[in-house]
C-alpha cells in the first residue's frame, strides 16, 4: 500500500478538530524529516552528465584531452560558465546560525535545509545546488561575517552564483551587501530576498481581489528580520506608502526615535526603516493594527503568536500573511474566524502558500541561463510580477493568490522575465531572447523529473515501506488526539 502525504488527512480519526489536525501534520512531518533522512543517508548524490561510451572516454574526460578545457578557460575566463557545469551551479552557504525557527544549530546543522535547498532548486528548475555549511565561529564560538565573505569570494570561481542561507542578523545584511557588492556573480539571500519577492507576489494578487491599490493600504509587518526588513523594503520600491508602513520588532515599533537601533551600526538597515516609516511612531502592534489593511507576519512560530483579536481589530478585507515556520503565527481557520479575507502561511499544506520555494529556483535559473553578474532589486521585483501575472492567468481566487509549486511551467516564466530584466539593466553578460530561456528551462525540468521517475522506477531509488509511515502517523495521532 502507498501512501500519499498530498491525502494524509484521509487517514486522521473522525472527529479531530482543526487545531488538532494542524498539530498532527506538524508533528508528523517532523518525524517523517528524521527518519526519511536517515533512510536515504541525505537526498542530493553527485552523478556525471556526460556519458561513457568505454574506458578511452577517461582521456577525453579528464588526462590527457581536458587540459585544453584548463588553457581555453585560462585564455578566457568566462569560458568556464559553457566548459563546465559552472553555468548551472549554485552554491547553498550558510553558517547555520539561524535555521529556521530553531536558532543556531551548529556548523552542520543546516545540512539537511542546505540539501533540501539544493533538491528544489533542481526538481524545480534543473539547476545543480552544491550544500556548504561554513564553520565561522572564532575562538569564543562567535559567528564572524568576515569569514563567510572571504569563504564566498574565494569560491566564486567554481559556481555560477550563490545562494546565501540561514545566516543571523545582523550579520546577513552585511554578508549580502559586501558580496553583492564585490563578486561578479550573482550573490543571493533566499530568506531576505526570496521570502520578500515571494511575499510581493502575493500580496500583489491579494490587493486586487480585495480592490484595494499598494499606495492606499496600512500595512503592519510584525518582525523586523532579515525577511521582513526586505519585505518592507520592496514594497517601498513597489509604490507603498511609508507613512502607512509600521514595523515591529521584539522590542516594539521601529521609529525615529529608537535610540538603541540609532546607536548600534550593525542594525544599519533597521534604522534606515525607522527613518522612512512609522511617522506616528506607534510601539505597540494592538494600536497599529487597528484599521490595518495587511498583516505580514514573520515572526516566532505560532500558533498564538498572533492574537485573533488582532485580526478582529483590522479593516474589512483584510489581508493576513503569517509566515513563520513550521508553525505559522495564527492558524489559518482562526484568521478566518476573526475576519481575515485572505489569510497565506509558509506552508504547502495550508491554502496559499507564500514561500520562497516558488521564486528563487526561476530566478537563479533565469539569472545563470544570461550568465549574470547580479541579481538587482528591479529583478527580484520582476520575478514577484511574473509570479502574480501567471496566477492570474490560472485558477485566481482568494484561496489561490499564487501558483504552487506542481504548476512546473511557472519557473519557466518567471526565469525568463528574470533574464529579460538583467539583459535591460546590463547585468547579463550573455544576451538571450525570452523564448530561449523559456523553452531551456522547461526542457531541464522535464529531464530532472524524468531521470528522477527513471531511477524511481527502476528501485535504484528506493521507496520507503509504507508500513513505516503508517507507524509514524499513528504514533503522532496517539500523542495529539486524546
Amino acid at each position: 500500500m502507498k501512501i500519499s502525504l498530498e491525502n494524509i488527512e484521509q487517514l486522521f480519526p473522525e472527529g479531530i478538530s482543526e487545531e488538532e489536525k494542524a498539530k498532527v501534520k506538524t508533528l508528523f512531518f517532523k518525524e517523517m524529516a528524521i527518519q526519511m533522512h536517515e533512510f536515504y543517508k541525505g537526498k542530493i548524490q553527485v552523478l556525471p552528465k556526460a556519458g561513457l561510451y568505454g574506458f578511452n572516454w577517461f582521456n577525453v574526460w579528464y588526462t590527457p584531452g581536458v587540459s585544453s578545457v584548463s588553457t581555453a578557460i585560462r585564455d578566457q575566463q568566462d569560458r568556464s560558465f559553457d566548459l563546465s557545469n559552472r553555468g548551472n551551479l549554485v552554491a547553498v552557504v550558510s553558517d547555520s546560525t539561524r535555521v529556521l525557527g530553531d536558532g543556531d544549530c551548529g556548523p552542520s546543522g543546516g545540512l539537511g535545509v542546505m540539501e533540501g535547498k539544493a533538491y528544489l532548486m533542481k526538481y524545480l528548475a534543473g539547476v545543480d545546488g552544491i550544500a556548504l555549511c561554513v564553520d565561522n565561529r572564532d575562538e569564543n564560538k562567535k559567528p564572524s561575517p568576515d569569514k563567510i565573505i572571504d569563504f564566498v569570494k574565494m569560491l566564486q570561481p567554481s559556481v555560477g552564483a550563490v545562494n546565501l542561507e540561514d545566516i543571523s542578523q545582523p550579520d546577513c545584511y552585511k554578508v549580502l551587501d559586501v558580496l553583492r557588492r564585490d563578486c561578479e556573480i550573482p550573490v543571493w539571500h533566499d530568506d531576505a530576498q526570496g521570502t520578500a519577492c515571494v511575499i510581493l507576489a502575493g500580496l500583489i494578487n491579494a490587493l486586487i481581489l480585495a480592490e484595494k491599490k499598494m499606495e492606499d493600504v496600512k500595512i503592519v509587518l510584525f518582525g523586523a528580520g532579515a525577511s521582513n526588513t526586505t519585505v518592507a523594503k520592496l514594497l517601498l520600491l513597489s509604490g507603498a506608502n511609508p507613512d502607512n508602513i509600521v514595523l515591529f520588532d521584539s522590542k516594539g515599533g521601529l521609529h525615529k526615535n529608537r535610540k538603541d537601533i540609532k546607536d548600534s551600526p550593525k542594525f544599519y538597515i533597521k534604522w534606515e526603516l525607522c527613518q522612512k516609516t512609522n511617522p506616528q511612531c506607534f510601539n505597540h502592534i494592538e494600536d497599529a493594527m487597528k484599521g490595518a489593511d495587511v498583516l505580514i507576519s514573520l515572526s516566532q512560530p505560532g500558533p498564538d503568536t498572533v492574537k485573533k483579536d488582532w485580526v478582529k481589530s483590522m479593516n474589512e478585507k483584510a489581508i493576513v500573511f503569517t509566515c513563520a515556520n513550521p508553525v505559522p503565527e495564527i492558524y489559518p481557520y482562526a484568521a478566518k474566524e476573526a475576519g481575515a479575507f485572505i489569510v497565506a502561511t509558509g506552508r504547502g499544506d495550508f491554502p496559499n502558500q507564500v514561500n520562497n520555494s516558488l521564486g528563487f529556483p526561476g530566478i537563479l535559473k533565469g539569472a545563470l541561463l544570461c550568465k549574470a553578474r547580479q541579481i538587482t532589486d528591479g529583478m527580484a521585483i520582476r520575478a514577484a510580477e511574473s509570479l502574480a501575472e501567471f496566477a492570474r492567468q490560472r485558477d485566481f481566487h482568494a484561496d489561490k493568490i499564487l501558483p504552487t509549486m506542481d504548476e512546473l511551467e511557472v519557473f519557466a516564466q518567471v526565469a525568463a522575465d528574470v533574464a529579460m530584466q538583467a539583459v535591460k539593466e546590463g547585468v547579463a553578460r550573455t544576451k538571450v531572447c525570452f523564448d530561449q530561456v523559456y523553452n531551456t528551462t522547461l526542457y531541464d525540468i522535464k529531464q530532472t523529473r524524468k531521470t528522477i521517475d527513471l531511477m524511481m522506477d527502476n528501485d535504484i531509488i528506493k521507496e520507503p515501506s509504507a508500513d513505516i509511515i503508517q507507524d509514524i502517523l499513528n504514533k503522532v495521532i496517539k500523542q495529539v488526539v486524546r
